[in-house]
């Protein structure tokens, strides 16, 4: 019988004794559910036409729907001989880490939002209510408050805050990710090279790191985008470039530790290649502070992104992103407030969900703050 339940996503957790779990996953798939529900009409046709963020969309939703409730699966049944398991064989490492990560309710509520605006991204064609650039009838429809045809209201042109803010998530968040993962790569492999070979090349690369962070990577942010036409790649670009420095600093001093210890005495020892001790046994044990800093630097990058964009150096009309659209409302914050509010409430949001979810794994890989 629980077998049969467990197909149910989220059905078979609470039948485990994973209240919390199965209730998240339930909604989770009910959500989606209703999505495929009020969009079946836009999904008939999202192969017909040549928008791609459509089709991403249904392929999205269409893995989501049969996915969990695979995933859901898949889970009660590893949850049926967990505890056995557990005596037997012990616990790994980042099974432990995944204990006392789910043991902080912050953590996860931080990680929950963090997903729910992905997938709010992701599906922005389904969620979105109106044309986030659509201009008709300005006169009738400019500067409306929120109400029931326009949610959040609309801006000067008329145009549905709501779809703004929805589209607005794919480039911020996009952007955050991106510019992250680039940062994260220069910071790590630099700081390997300098921490492991030390010497001159130790010399030249955290010199180069001590000037380029002298400069404020505000004003060289400006810079880099006044001298070129701010475009979306090149704004991922200047940001990831310019944000590895304290990364670099961060791999570099646990390198220095790590490579004194005997495993890799040994692996060097026995003539192992350099480029095997770093990749195989050197770097894979300084993800845990490296994955902390990803988790806070996304919420500062989207930050930045957002104040480029205010200052009319980012993104550029008529496509949205959460700071152009403050800047439209800036010259209106009495009369209609809600154009900047609500974007502004998104980047808090989503700058908060990210700082928890940092804190929650900072707290769950460090195992001296192990209960």
């Amino acid at each position: 019988m629980k077998v049969a339940l467990s197909l149910l996503p989220g059905l078979g957790h609470v039948l485990h004794g994973r209240t919390a779990r199965g209730v998240g996953v339930g909604l989770a798939w009910l959500a989606f559910v209703a999505v495929a529900v009020a969009a079946r009409g836009e999904i008939a046709v999202a192969f017909a036409g040549r928008a791609l963020d459509a089709k991403l969309a249904t392929v999205f939703l269409g893995v989501m729907l049969v996915g969990l409730p695979v995933l859901s699966m898949v889970d009660c049944r590893r949850l049926r001989h967990e505890d056995a398991r557990t005596h037997r064989e012990g616990v790994s490492q980042w099974k432990l880490v995944y204990r006392r990560f789910m043991r902080n309710r912050v953590a996860r509520g931080g990680f929950g939002l963090v997903l729910v605006l992905y997938c709010v991204a992701i599906l922005a064609p389904f969620l979105a209510p109106h044309d986030p650039n659509a201009q008709d009838d300005i006169v009738h429809t400019r500067y409306q408050s929120p109400g029931q045809d326009f949610v959040l209201g609309t801006d000067k042109f008329g145009r549905d805050i709501l779809s703004r803010i929805i589209y607005g998530a794919r480039i911020s968040l996009s952007i955050g990710f991106i510019a992250v993962g680039l940062a994260i790569t220069l910071g790590t492999l630099l700081g390997a090279v300098a921490g492991y070979f030390g010497g001159a090349v130790e010399w030249a690369i955290m010199r180069s790191v001590d000037v380029l962070i002298a400069f404020p990577r505000l004003f060289i942010v400006l810079t880099l985008i006044a001298v070129y036409s701010p475009q979306i790649w090149l704004i991922i670009a200047v940001l990831g470039v310019t944000s590895w420095m304290g990364v670099a600093r961060l791999v570099r001093g646990q390198i220095l530790s790590i490579k004194e210890q005997e495993f890799v005495q040994a692996t060097r020892a026995l003539g192992v290649p350099h480029l095997r001790v770093i990749f195989r046994h050197v770097l894979p044990n300084t993800l845990s502070p490296v994955i902390v800093a990803a988790t806070l630097m996304i919420g500062d990058v989207i930050l930045t992104e957002a104040i480029l964009s205010f200052l009319g150096l980012g993104v550029q009309p008529p496509t949205a992103s959460w700071g152009n659209i403050i800047n439209q409302g800036r010259d209106n914050l009495l009369g209609a407030w809600w154009i900047a509010t609500f974007p502004g409430l998104a980047i808090v949001i989503t700058v908060v969900s990210y700082n928890l979810l940092g804190d929650g794994l900072r707290d769950a890989l460090d195992p001296r703050l192990k209960e």
